[in-house]
């Protein structure tokens, strides 16, 4: 499910700061990236059986390496995925979400959002 005008979208940003926003609010960069990707997941756990949640924060390069640090990132608009055990992540439209993870992830990402205004390009 792809999250519209959170702010966050369209953001430019160099990813060091990205880094560190993410990093403050349990969003996890791991191996997630490639020279021109990077890829920020939460992950929410549910009662649901076999079901766990994630609010993915997508960043494209603009300029410079994502692996060395040195890239200028925009970012896309972020996503509630579900995983089913063992299938993977389904972000589509045909997904149901709970209120309570569409609320969840709007808040934390408006946080984000109200902090990325002070690193942006």
């Amino acid at each position: 499910m792809k999250l519209e005008n959170t702010g966050i979208e369209n953001t430019v940003i160099d990813i060091q700061s990205l880094d560190h926003i993410t990093a403050k609010h349990a969003f996890i960069r791991a191996g997630q990236w490639d020279y021109e990707r990077a890829t920020y997941d939460y992950k929410i756990g549910s009662n649901e059986k076999n079901v766990t949640y994630y609010i993915r924060i997508m960043a494209h390069s603009k300029e410079g390496d994502v692996d060395k640090r040195s890239a200028v990132v925009t970012l896309l608009p972020p996503l509630i995925g579900k995983h089913y055990y063992p299938h993977g992540v389904e972000y589509g439209d045909g997904e149901d979400f709970p209120e309570s993870i569409v609320e969840r992830a709007s808040t934390l990402l408006k946080k984000i959002s109200e902090e990325l205004q002070y690193y942006k390009k």
